[in-house]
């Protein structure tokens, strides 16, 4: 009898061992969507680029969902191309939502990089025809995506080529993790638009992954970060690049050349650099003029970082053609100047030379003295 309990314990035991392994062997089959996915906003026949700034978003696309009967994270991507067979294409962003901005920027940058790739020049002078799909993958089953019919439509592009940006985001930065939230950006190198400058602090240390950059504010994508220790992007890996690290929370300098794809992180030694109560703009080329007796402190005042004591930045600043200077403290002990070098540059002591009226983001870096002026549309 003791023998027989025995058995029969043993038996359930095996029973229920089999329904837990049954229980987690479960597996979901995710079924295709019968209604496909469809872009569902109209779009105009063309856009007009001249007459608006790069970071203007021209149209947000919208499409709808898609449902594959099974518990699991649904990823779209925009694509983009100038041919109907998209021989060449562009990752224009990666979203779970059903819509994205695009920018003119983000156009711009698909006609700049396949003149650059096939070595051709493509006429400006008329609109451009854009192909645009949207591809949805549930989960990592890329054999399961849903493709959008492609839709196109045409865009008229400035005749000067509009200038690549970079912003940091990421948990050793001011932003944190946040694509849009007054991110601080790299200074443009005067002579070459393809080298970019950056000395300040980065909150680094244990538990920190570190830092991307981004092309434009608001937008994940094109973001740039590391492939295997180099210098790489999302276009360039189809998919997201990891992120620099940081070591300790310190001041660095950071160069990134995306001609050459190379790039240079290193401590910088801030302790004996002066720190200012005030840094403005003053000059002409402002709508307050330069200092005079009546008006001794006419300075547009920038904002002081809460992140780095060494940045400055003013929004939505208006700007004439003519000259300017960054000083602290509304006086002339300390100034910089910039000469010709608009609208980014390295301070030299001249004043900087305004080439374009408009409304301006100002960010000062007084640790190098480097500038640069990014151009907003006035509402």
């Amino acid at each position: 009898m003791k023998k027989l309990s025995i058995l029969l314990l043993a038996f359930v035991a095996l029973i229920g061992f089999n329904a837990c392994t049954s229980d987690d062997d479960v597996v979901f089959i995710a079924n295709p969507d019968a209604e496909g996915i469809q872009f569902t906003n109209t779009f105009s026949s063309t856009y007009d680029l001249t007459v608006i700034e790069p970071e203007d978003v021209i149209e947000r696309f919208v499409w709808n969902e898609i449902d594959v009967d099974v518990p699991t994270n649904l990823t779209y991507e925009l694509q983009a191309s100038l041919s109907e067979d998209f021989e060449s294409m562009a990752v224009l962003g990666r979203t779970p939502k059903n819509n994205l901005d695009v920018t003119a920027q983000q156009l711009i940058k698909i006609v700049n990089d396949e003149e650059e790739e096939k070595e051709i020049e493509i006429n400006k002078d008329e609109p451009i025809t854009f192909y645009f799909k949207v591809v949805a993958s549930p989960g990592t089953a890329q054999d399961m995506a849903h493709t959008s019919d492609v839709v196109s439509f045409s865009a008229l592009l400035p005749s000067e080529a509009a200038l690549t940006n970079f912003y940091l985001v990421g948990d050793a930065t001011a932003a944190g993790w946040n694509p849009d939230n007054n991110n601080t950006p790299l200074f443009r190198d005067a002579e070459n638009e393809n080298i970019f400058y950056f000395t300040g602090r980065f909150a680094g240390g244990d538990g920190v992954e570190g830092f991307k950059l981004l092309e434009t504010l608001g937008q994940w994508q094109p973001q740039w970060g590391l492939d295997n220790g180099e210098l790489s992007s999302s276009e360039i890996l189809g998919g997201d690049p990891s992120a620099f690290p940081v070591d300790a929370d310190a001041y660095y300098s950071l160069t990134i050349n995306i001609d050459e794809m190379t790039y240079s992180f290193e401590t910088y030694d801030a302790s004996t650099q002066a720190t200012y109560n005030m840094i403005g703009l003053v000059g002409a080329g402002t709508t307050v003029g330069w200092p005079n007796d009546d008006n001794p402190a006419p300075d547009v005042l920038l904002t002081k970082s809460d992140f780095d004591p060494h940045l400055w930045y003013a929004k939505d600043v208006e700007l004439l053609e003519d000259g300017i200077k960054f000083r602290a403290n509304q006086d002339w002990g300390v100034n910089w100047g910039g000469g010709e070098n608009f609208p980014s540059g390295q301070a030299t002591g001249d004043d900087i030379i305004v080439t374009k009226a408009g409304i301006y983001n100002v960010w000062f870096n007084d640790l190098t003295g480097r500038y640069i002026f990014n151009p907003q549309v006035e509402e």
